[in-house]
């Protein structure tokens, strides 16, 4: 799709956004935070599905390369995670096919509720996703990656948001993982999420790519800098982290349906 009425100013004030949503999204995820409603303030003759698609397009660039870097730093067991990219990918799939059939303001309330028990739980187990300490292993693990991909990934592809902070409590306080290796898990699994619905924005011919392609490097450069913090800080880092960018999800939930009630 051709761009006509975007100045060099918008642009440049958007890669902001989008370095910044990199940065937060690669270290707990929650970017879609920023990034998003930049566009949508920024680019507000578009329609929706471009919006998203150029978002999305743009997005998965930074939380790629993210995955990258914390598979070369953290163990991955890719007998597991592979599968779990397959499902994940199909029901994602399955969700954005529902999307235009169902209410999705019915599941704000839903996910609202769920947020705040993740944000209470984590803050009381002060000890959660500190240390590596799996629970299952093997056929167990699978089974349970297979789980999460399939739920999660319809999730995403029929609302989305908190994504990747929903990946990330499931692989801390279901698998018992730490932070650092919940998040590689997480940024791969959403990585697998986003492909169905970028390929149905991009045949559909829903994504500005003079828009996207330089949100795009401004998010892989947000995403290099954030994860390399992660990883350098480390779990309890991250924890903090966690917990700050839930409440910011939390807050926009409410002022939503607050705002639609």
């Amino acid at each position: 799709m051709l761009l006509t009425d975007i100045t060099l100013q918008t642009l440049l004030l958007l890669c902001c956004f989008a370095f910044l949503a990199g940065f937060i999204d690669a270290i707990v995820g929650g970017g879609g935070l920023i990034q998003l409603p930049a566009l949508l303030i920024f680019l507000p003759h578009y329609a929706i599905p471009t919006i998203m698609g150029t978002h999305k397009l743009a997005s998965v660039s930074g939380t790629l390369v993210s995955a990258s870097q914390y598979v070369r730093k953290v163990k991955v067991d890719w007998k597991v995670i592979v599968p779990a990219i397959i499902i994940t990918s199909l029901f994602a799939l399955m969700g954005a096919r529902l999307v235009t059939s169902l209410d999705k303001n019915l599941l704000k309330p839903i996910i609202l509720v769920l947020l705040v028990l993740v944000l209470i739980y984590t803050f009381l187990k002060k000890d959660l996703g500190t240390d590596h300490t799996p629970k299952y292993d093997g056929k167990k693990f699978l089974i349970g990656a297979l789980l999460t991909g399939a739920i999660l990934g319809f999730y995403d592809g029929f609302f989305g948001p908190g994504m990747g902070s929903f990946l990330i409590f499931a692989f801390v306080s279901i698998f018992g993982l730490d932070f650092l290796h919940a998040s590689a898990y997480a940024k791969i699994l959403n990585c697998a999420s986003n492909i169905p619905a970028i390929i149905f924005f991009m045949s559909s011919g829903d994504v500005l790519f003079q828009v996207a392609i330089p949100l795009g490097i401004a998010n892989i450069a947000g995403s290099i800098i954030g994860t390399r913090l992660a990883l350098l800080k480390g779990s309890s880092f991250v924890r903090i982290f966690f917990l700050i960018v839930v409440t910011a999800v939390i807050a926009r939930f409410g002022y939503d349906i607050w705002k639609t009630a």
